[in-house]
């Protein structure tokens, strides 16, 4: 496949500072061939100057708009959202995060203009591996707990509480539903602010991995419903790290449970972005990113790592660019055929629904991509 046009848009998400390319990525495209537009201002959240792309090699246009137009690849951080929907033609090609499971609209929009898509979230290797998730999985998790330490705070709502304590006083106890890549993340943070911390997980290989790694300094738990609530009953912050990738998160922690924590405490729901593992989690933005709920203050941001924009723009891009490569210079068809990584992330295939989870989490009909791929693109 000859060359594509790879569009490069600001991100207009609260607070999203954020893109989806550095000028490294933009040289890497351009010595392979490639013609990169990048919206005037679309790496000034995260210090990269309009000078620096163009001195890479990409061509600097003013609106959203021309890159859309021009681009036959749109490459983002965030998923689109409705006020930007107007601007994708019919067979475009998409490459972001894109969250379906939690947002039927979304994934309507993508089947009706037929656009062909692949999730950062949902590549994945075959050990298991979710490369272009991790990144931001570790900022999420590392966020999750100085986020919680800010809230307990008195003047922001909490309960006043210290997560270290000092001498004659009791620690923060901490529990953290998940220990994946975001809930490990957040564990080793816990405990460096000397908090007690708890880690949740249903995996014993994985419980036994955290064992070895923070050597008995954290207490290890197999959940079941009971156990559960009374750990969450006592604890001072709540962190939600919980993932089944693709797939709509469980809720996991009832309003009831919630409810039974102290007034002031803190929930963090790092997977709101797949819609939240507790019941009472609603998405938040960072110009307004708490609300109270039975007495807990929640912190569901649904782009954490857009606070921190130029180390998560480092860390995501460096994690994206080798499969943007492949997928620049293939297209997504092409890129699915050739990657079997890649072909796990595809979501939408020409109005074909292409992830299993995804279909079941909205009850719409799933496509096996394998099955599209000697179709021919529609434009």
């Amino acid at each position: 496949m000859s060359a594509l046009v790879v569009g490069v848009p600001a991100e207009i998400k609260d607070n999203e500072n954020r893109v989806a390319m550095q000028p490294d990525g933009v040289y890497e495209l351009a010595h392979t061939g490639h013609t990169v537009l990048v919206q005037a201002g679309a790496g000034a959240g995260s210090r990269f100057s309009d000078a620096e792309f163009a001195q890479a090699g990409a061509r600097i246009v003013a609106t959203a708009d021309e890159v859309f137009a021009g681009a036959d690849l749109i490459v983002k951080v965030k998923e689109p959202i409705p006020a930007e929907y107007h601007r994708f033609r019919a067979g475009q090609q998409l490459f972001t995060y894109l969250h379906l499971a939690a947002d039927r609209g979304l994934t309507e929009f993508l089947l009706d203009r037929r656009i062909d898509s692949i999730a950062y979230e949902t590549v994945q290797t075959p050990d298991g591996r979710l490369p272009l998730l991790a990144p931001m999985s570790e900022v999420a998790g590392r966020l999750a707990v100085q986020a919680a330490a800010h809230h307990l705070e008195s003047p922001s709502g909490g309960a006043g509480i210290l997560i270290g304590g000092v001498p004659g006083t009791p620690a923060a106890k901490i529990t953290i539903i998940g220990g994946g890549v975001a809930g490990t993340e957040a564990t080793k943070i816990a405990i460096g602010m000397r908090g007690i911390v708890r880690v949740f997980d249903t995996n014993p290989t994985r419980l036994a991995y955290l064992s070895d790694i923070f050597g008995g300094r954290v207490d290890l738990v197999t959940p079941n419903r009971a156990r559960m609530a009374a750990y969450i009953a006592d604890s001072d912050v709540l962190i939600g790290a919980v993932l089944v990738p693709g797939a709509k998160a469980p809720k996991l922690v009832t309003r009831s449970m919630i409810a039974s924590m102290r007034p002031g405490s803190v929930a963090v729901d790092i997977a709101i972005d797949q819609g939240g593992c507790f019941e009472t989690s609603r998405a938040t933005t960072h110009s307004d990113p708490t609300y109270v709920d039975e007495g807990v203050v929640h912190y569901c941001v649904a782009n954490i790592p857009g606070a921190v924009a130029r180390t998560s723009t480092l860390a995501l891009t460096s994690a994206t660019l080798p499969y943007l490569v492949t997928v620049a210079t293939l297209g997504v068809r092409g890129a699915v055929a050739a990657d079997p990584v890649l072909a796990r992330g595809v979501s939408t295939l020409g109005g074909q629904l292409t992830n299993a989870p995804v279909a079941a989490a909205h009850g719409l009909p799933f496509t096996d991509p394998i099955g599209l791929l000697d179709s021919p693109t529609r434009a």
